[in-house]
C-alpha cells in the first residue's frame, strides 16, 4: 500500500437506463474507502515501472452480493492498464506466480508458455507497459481491464482524471507524498465511466488481454468520485492496510465476469490471507 484514502462516489442522475443497475440504480452519494499500491510483490522504489493500482471500496450498501446472501460495499479494482497481459485464467495464476520468484523465472514461464518468438513479444509488451512514465495516481487513468457486470449487460470501469491537473513529466521518487501535495491543492475529483459490451470480437468477456476500444465501446459517465483536502490520512492507513480490497466483494448486480476474474476470485483470496486482510 502506498497510500490509504476516504473520499465520497456521487452517482450522478442523468444517465441511461442501460446503466441503472445495482450501484448505479438510483442518484446518491456514498462514503468510499480508496487504497493506492504498486502492483510488484517486491519492495522497490516508486520510481521503478510497475502496475499501479487504485481500489475503491464504496461503503454502506445493502443488497444481494455476488458471492454471499447480502453485502454492504462494492469493490472496484482498478490499474493503470487497459487490458492484462494474459487472456486466460490458467495463464493469469501461472505468470503471476512466475513474477512473484523475479525476472529470470517470469522469462523462463513465458518462453515456456508462447515459444520463444511469443515469448519475448510478450516480455517486451509487457516491459513497455510497466515502464512507461506514470505522473501520479491524481492524473492517470485507471480500468478495472476485465469486465462485470451492470445489472443485464457486461461492462468494464474507468476512472477519468481530472484534465486541469497539472501533470509531471516523470514518474515520482515518492507516490504517496506526490498524492499529499495534489489534494494539498485542494479536493480532487474524477469521473466514474462504464464501457458497454458490443460484441465479441471488439469488446470480448472471456480474453482480457483484448483492449476495448472507445470507437466500438464509447465510455458513459456515471459517477463522480471525489478526494477532500485535508485527508484523514494517519488514523486511515492501518485501516485501509487491513481491509479486503476484492472484485468478489461486490453486489450481485455487479459481479465480476469472464476467466481472469474467475481466477481473480482464488488468486486475491490468497493475497489478502498472505497480507493478514480481513
Amino acid at each position: 500500500q502506498i497510500l490509504g484514502l476516504e473520499g465520497s462516489l456521487e452517482i450522478l442522475g442523468d444517465i441511461p437506463d442501460y446503466a441503472r443497475h445495482g450501484l448505479f440504480a438510483l442518484p446518491g452519494s456514498h462514503e468510499v474507502w480508496i487504497r493506492l499500491s504498486n502492483g510488484s510483490m517486491n519492495i522497490q522504489p516508486d520510481s521503478t515501472g510497475d502496475v499501479r493500482g487504485f481500489a475503491i471500496k464504496v461503503r454502506g450498501l445493502d443488497g444481494p452480493g455476488a458471492l454471499t446472501e447480502t453485502t454492504d460495499c462494492q469493490d472496484f479494482l482498478l490499474i493503470n492498464l487497459p487490458a492484462f497481459s494474459s487472456p486466460k485464467s490458467d495463464q493469469f495464476v501461472q505468470m503471476v506466480q512466475a513474477a512473484a520468484q523475479g525476472n529470470a523465472p517470469l522469462f523462463r514461464y513465458m518462453i515456456g508458455a508462447y515459444g520463444f518468438i511469443g515469448g519475448i513479444l510478450r516480455m517486451k509488451k509487457m516491459a513497455s507497459s510497466i515502464s512507461r512514465r506514470f505522473t501520479g495516481f491524481a492524473t492517470e487513468k485507471f480500468y478495472t481491464a476485465a469486465p462485470i457486470a451492470c445489472g443485464p449487460y457486461a461492462a468494464r470501469v474507468r476512472l477519468l482524471p481530472d484534465p486541469s491537473r497539472k501533470r509531471g513529466n516523470a514518474t515520482p521518487s515518492d507516490l504517496g507524498e506526490e498524492m499529499k501535495q495534489q489534494l494539498s491543492g485542494g479536493p480532487l475529483t474524477m469521473d466514474l465511466q462504464l464501457q458497454f459490451f458490443s460484441d465479441e470480437k471488439h469488446t470480448p468477456i472471456e480474453d482480457a488481454s483484448v483492449d476495448w476500444k472507445e470507437k466500438h465501446a464509447p465510455y458513459v459517465t456515471v459517477g463522480r468520485l471525489t478526494i477532500p483536502s485535508p485527508n484523514n490520512l494517519d488514523a486511515l492507513q492501518e485501516t485501509i492496510e487491513k481491509a479486503v480490497f476484492d472484485p468478489w466483494q461486490a453486489l450481485k448486480e455487479h459481479r465480476p465476469l469472464g476467466d481472469v476474474m474467475r481466477a481473480r476470485k482464488h488468486v486475491y483470496f490468497a493475497s489478502q490471507k498472505g497480507r493478514g486482510a480481513r
